[in-house]
């Protein structure tokens, strides 16, 4: 058997894949933030928080390779580096990024063909969202503006893989400019007042790992008059579905942006 046999997943969206294309028997361990698949959580060990991870515990697994995810691991990887374990950490920010991601690791387990398959199957049906959406523009219908908020105090807005995902979804992200920062300390909106200026029609919360709290957003000083809070088009994508640069968020969470926004559009 080629590739790695003994793998260890620092996020999700790894773990997520791997299992996709039935290649979970390599997996040794997992992230503790992991909720898709669920079985995950009861058959593989825990070993990873986000920005932390149990070295010793990786290393007593023996991995021949550890996937991680962006800068923010790398101190993690180093650790792990260090010890002698291959690592290979990843950094998809877009759309794009998350199909190459897909393909790589596909490819370091012998699974390209079952790969290309379902990412052939994922590029038509994020193209059938987006011919729905211009088939309701040609009759007329407006695009709705779209705040998508990460994190609620500090507000912070969406990165750039849901900016996109809400594009083909059929909105319009109402703070596009910030969508291509990779670091969410540079996403952070300071004045809350900018949000109520570019007035959005629909507002998605996904608080990473928080429940969104519409009514609090609708109490929020100032924002009585905000299209969205006025009409109450207030809703909740759970972050393991659109936070996650994997299948997730290019199945899930895409399909979930495009009901929210189809349904206010056919109005």
């Amino acid at each position: 058997m080629n590739g790695p046999q003994r793998i260890v997943c620092l996020t999700e969206e790894t773990t997520e894949w791997l299992y996709l294309l039935g290649q979970e028997h390599r997996i040794v361990g997992i992230s503790g933030y992991t909720v898709r698949p669920r079985r995950a959580r009861d058959e593989k060990p825990k070993v990873s928080a986000f920005l932390t991870a149990k070295v010793d515990k990786i290393l007593a697994l023996k991995p021949d390779c550890v996937f991680g995810f962006s800068d923010l691991q790398a101190d993690i990887a180093a650790s792990l580096i260090r010890a002698g374990v291959q690592v290979t950490v990843f950094n998809q920010r877009s759309v794009d990024e998350i199909f190459s991601m897909l393909y790589q690791v596909a490819a370091m387990v012998g699974c390209t063909e079952a790969a290309l398959a379902w990412m052939d199957a994922t590029r038509q049906r994020l193209a059938e969202m987006a011919r729905a959406v211009a088939e309701l523009e040609a009759a007329g219908k407006r695009r709705p503006k779209v705040f998508f908020e990460e994190w609620d105090e500090p507000h912070i807005s969406g990165i750039r893989w849901v900016s996109e995902l809400l594009g083909i979804a059929g909105g319009d992200d109402v703070f596009p400019e910030l969508a291509c920062e990779s670091l969410g300390k540079n996403r952070i909106i300071a004045d809350g007042g900018e949000i109520v200026r570019r007035n959005p029609d629909i507002i998605i919360g996904s608080w990473c790992g928080k429940k969104f709290r519409p009514e609090k957003v609708a109490a929020r000083a100032g924002w009585q008059d905000v299209a969205a809070v006025k009409t109450g088009q207030l809703f909740e994508i759970k972050s393991a579905d659109i936070l996650q640069p994997g299948p997730a968020a290019l199945t899930d969470g895409v399909a979930q942006m495009h009901r929210i926004v189809t349904n206010w559009m056919a109005r």
